[in-house]
């Protein structure tokens, strides 16, 4: 039976939400599957994704088949890195040891980009909120001082015109 890691959507109209899942090649997109390994959540900035990697591992080493967007997140979180590295166990080129410190330093560098990214988006956010809060304020401004010579104007022309009744 061929065994694709997919995406099998989710969520309301707009709003995608995908499950990632190991299914038949056969079935429905949205159909039957194998095993659920995961979520991806597009609709965040960064796209939320959680990964059971060595799940994930456990299929791409039974001969299951990644879509594109499923090789994609799969790359994203270290699953086909993982699993090139337990190919370079099983070859006898790694141990054990040396492919789990390999890749809890690539996991560790991606954490460090992923934080600097969402760090980066956040303050992006407040300057931009920044940037409102300043062009409010001078708008208002703007208004207040455009209004004051009206009002200042009303309160002379009542006295002139009490001034032509005496």
């Amino acid at each position: 039976m061929p065994v694709k890691i997919r995406l099998q959507r989710h969520g309301k109209k707009g709003k995608p939400f995908y499950w990632i899942v190991a299914a038949d090649a056969r079935s429905k997109r949205d159909g039957k599957y194998l095993e659920k390994l995961g979520i991806y959540n597009p609709n965040t900035n960064p796209a939320t994704v959680d990964l059971n990697v060595d799940g994930a591992v456990k299929w791409l080493q039974n001969g299951a088949q990644p879509t594109d967007t499923a090789k994609t997140l799969l790359s994203y979180k270290g699953a086909l890195l993982k699993n090139h590295l337990a190919g370079g166990v099983r070859k006898g080129a790694l141990t054990e040891e040396q492919a789990e410190s390999k890749f809890a330093a690539w996991l560790e560098e991606k954490t460090g980009k992923v934080g600097a990214k969402a760090e980066d988006l956040a303050k992006a956010e407040a300057d931009a909120k920044a940037k409102a809060l300043e062009a409010e304020k001078a708008v208002n401004e703007a208004r207040i001082a455009a209004a004051a010579p009206v009002v200042e104007e009303a309160p002379a022309e009542e006295a002139e015109a009490s001034n032509e009744e005496e």
